[in-house]
């Protein structure tokens, strides 16, 4: 993806979120669906928050087919493992992913970016794809662009969630 192309769906995904302001889950909501059809290789994109007692993720938007992982344990599955090393984890074929949790027989490959806020890990966007290594380096900074502008527009109300 190009630069320009980048900046111009960042505007979009920053139009997105202000709409309401007051609305966090509807505005995830419009970002979910801003970016899954923005690409066509995001065949899902969604938005887990995690519940530190419980030590679970919890998710809260989404764009793309239901599914039945709406609590995922931290260290299970990918989001799981993202939630303890605050690290992406980009996986190209998740058939060779051994700790890897199945939403779907269509998905293919998935990436996962932490959300932070005050340093902190505090949740994550979650991208599969029903294609084999289809992820770049530039979806990841423009995931790890979005997340940052989350984090920056509503702040610590995204601890309630």
């Amino acid at each position: 993806m190009s630069l320009s192309k980048q900046s111009i769906l960042l505007e979009k995904v920053k139009k997105a979120l202000s709409i309401s302001n007051k609305d966090i889950l509807n505005d995830l909501k419009k970002c979910c669906a801003l970016l899954r059809e923005s690409f066509d290789h995001f065949s899902w994109v969604g938005f887990y928050f995690a519940d530190f007692d419980a030590k679970t993720l919890h998710l809260k938007a989404f764009s793309g087919a239901p599914t039945k992982h709406t609590s995922i344990p931290f260290g299970k599955g990918i989001c799981g493992q993202v939630a303890i090393s605050n690290q992406n984890f980009m996986v190209p074929d998740v058939k060779y992913q051994d700790n890897y949790i199945s939403c779907s027989v269509e998905v293919k490959s998935e990436l996962v970016v932490p959300l932070f806020f005050e340093e902190k890990n505090i949740g994550q966007i979650d991208i599969d794809s029903d294609k084999i290594n289809p992820f770049t380096i530039e979806d990841e900074l423009l995931l790890e662009a979005c997340c940052d502008l989350i984090s920056k527009t509503y702040g610590s109300s995204l601890l309630s969630l």
